[in-house]
């Protein structure tokens, strides 16, 4: 590695790592505050919410890595040329074009760092988390009882559905002690089992999940409504009740749940829209098939696996004559059961198609965001060599006009392409193709031009917009 290089490796780290850090953390911190209702009154611990934040952190990553790519080349390139180092090293031999070649071997290896985090951590992250904000949903609020009330308790047994209902004078929860407490059990809608008892006392089991009364100096009445006028009377001195899954824990580890395609990594995408193909293929085959029978039993010929084959070469002329030798057909329903036929099969081959171009986008959007660094790097450098003088507003501006248009770019395509308006390829590339194209014309009059302390501010970016949009073509400036 030269000393040119190491210089400007060290001149980009540091914009870079702060520009990630901030972009992180004040998406990080927008995209949580969304999310936060979801954790709100569930009395989840603080290992669950870690948890839920480290999960959601990889998607702002994704999205602010090549936003941090850019903000690092204009800042850095920018301050190069304000402290005329770019002046210094064109005098030196050293053309500002030579300094493309460092930066786009750093932009190769963040597209090849994105591209890894967006196809292997980015995807399990979601994974994860979808199932973690599944278990907070099914996660009933915090388990407490109230002296004075009727409290509704629900078991693991009837979940969504009163067990018990627990009533008590006075309910210590330092102590875990309950005085005067009449219990209603409505475990079994035939059977009517009241508890009363003078006290007693609540404990959980280790895990937290099942809660065991146990009551003193009581009696328990009983009625069953299969034997009307029965009434049964038993005192005791102590009696244990367990309500078991009453606890207020998060269950985790339930039925593993289907990933979509933000879950899926690039050889799962591939692999679902495989599997998408072939059904589109199988419904246009069932839909030729339905059709040639038909055809076959109105014309009164015999159907087997050959005639069921598709034809070598025959064309609408050949099923015309063929039809115009039958004067009738029968309306025995034979022609509705085909229509209907054909049209499931034509909603099957439409759903199939969508689903096919739905993964193809994110397969292509994966691509598409890494060669981004790469883009922005190629346009990052030119574009600050020859506006240099904004300083870190300048920086600030451009890099959110060029991230509005590439995400406003981006989102569009996606959108267009999942209705099938335009193909995902070109419905993912086309921000980067722009782009891209963009920067090749900056980077070719790079080697003409280089900005000092006395030029590249402002007016001198309107004033190339306005001459721009002059001369589209030729590029003639005019008089400054």
């Amino acid at each position: 590695m030269g000393i040119l290089t190491r210089y400007l490796a060290r001149s980009h780290a540091g914009p870079f790592l702060f520009a990630l850090g901030a972009l992180t953390g004040l998406l990080f911190l927008n995209a949580v505050a969304q999310r936060l209702n979801l954790l709100v009154g569930k009395g989840l611990g603080w290992e669950v919410v870690g948890e839920f934040l480290w999960l959601s952190l990889p998607h702002t990553v994704a999205l602010t890595l090549p936003m941090a790519v850019l903000i690092a080349v204009l800042y850095t390139f920018a301050d190069l040329t304000a402290a005329s180092e770019i002046t210094a090293m064109r005098a030196g031999g050293v053309p500002p074009s030579r300094l493309l070649v460092p930066m786009l071997v750093l932009g190769a290896l963040a597209t090849g760092a994105t591209f890894y985090f967006n196809d292997q951590v980015l995807p399990e992250a979601n994974h994860r988390l979808k199932k973690l904000m599944i278990d907070i949903a099914n996660k009933s609020p915090t388990f407490e009882l109230q002296d004075q009330v009727v409290n509704a308790i629900e078991t693991g047994t009837q979940s969504g559905t009163p067990s018990y209902y627990l009533q008590a004078t006075e309910i210590d929860q330092a102590s875990n002690t309950l005085r005067d407490v009449t219990i209603f059990d409505v475990t079994e809608p035939a059977r009517h089992r009241t508890i009363y008892a003078d006290r007693g006392e609540m404990a959980f089991n280790e895990a937290r999940t099942d809660l065991y009364l146990t009551l003193h100096d009581g009696m328990v009445v009983e009625t069953d409504d299969n034997r009307p006028g029965s009434l049964m009377r038993t005192g005791f001195s102590t009696q244990i009740i367990p309500l078991r899954g009453v606890g207020d824990v998060l269950e985790r580890g339930a039925e593993e749940a289907g990933r979509s395609d933000r879950e899926m990594s690039v050889a799962m995408l591939r692999e679902q829209a495989a599997d998408y193909e072939t059904e589109r293929a199988t419904a246009r085959e069932e839909a030729r098939r339905e059709s040639t029978t038909a055809v076959r039993k109105a014309l009164g010929l015999p159907i087997d696996a050959d005639s069921l084959a598709p034809p070598p070469s025959a064309g609408a002329g050949s099923v015309s004559r063929t039809v115009a030798l039958r004067q009738e057909i029968p309306d025995d329903g034979m022609t509705r059961g085909t229509a209907l036929a054909i049209r499931t099969s034509k909603a099957r081959w439409e759903i199939a198609g969508d689903n096919h171009a739905r993964f193809w986008v994110e397969i292509h959007k994966k691509y598409a965001i890494s060669v981004a660094c790469l883009v922005f790097v190629l346009l990052g450098v030119p574009f600050a060599i020859r506006f240099p003088r904004g300083g870190v507003g300048m920086v600030i501006s451009a890099s959110v006009a060029i991230f509005g248009v590439y995400w406003t770019g981006l989102i569009g395509g996606e959108n267009l392409a999942d209705r099938g308006v335009v193909p995902p390829f070109w419905a993912m590339w086309a921000p980067n193709l722009i782009f891209g194209a963009f920067a090749l014309l900056l980077v070719r009059r790079m080697g003409r031009e280089t900005a000092s302390m006395r030029g590249g501010g402002w007016d001198d970016l309107w004033h190339a917009v306005k001459l721009r949009l002059r001369h589209p073509v030729s590029g003639r400036e005019g008089p400054a």
